[in-house]
């Protein structure tokens, strides 16, 4: 019965969209890295989006599920979140989305 449940459990993405000041994106995506880099147990992949020619962007963070999200925020995480702030025009709008269908391409 648990690999049947194990099944019916769907990821979790964490998404922010959001624009920075003039110029600072590059600078913004150093610590996005950063950032992503050190997290561990749950993580299941990240994504940083640029609409191009601009400073506009969303990034879109996947885990296995809620709590290994919030597990994830270790004082590396704040600190760099902390050093990002700045960058930012106005806040991001951010999200906590269960992932509800993944199409994989065909092999």
């Amino acid at each position: 019965m648990s690999e049947f449940l194990d099944f019916l459990k769907h990821p979790y993405a964490y998404v922010a969209i959001g624009e920075f000041k003039p110029g600072c994106f590059n600078e913004a995506e150093q610590l996005f890295v950063k950032a992503v880099s050190s997290y561990s147990q749950g993580f299941e992949g990240a994504y940083l989006l640029q609409k191009p020619g601009t400073d506009q962007g969303i990034a879109v963070i996947f885990w296995d599920d809620a709590a290994n999200m919030e597990a994830n925020r270790t004082a590396i995480h704040e600190s760099v979140l902390k050093e990002m702030s700045h960058l930012f025009a106005a806040p991001p709008e951010t999200g906590f989305y269960e992932v509800a269908s993944e199409i994989q391409p065909k092999p």
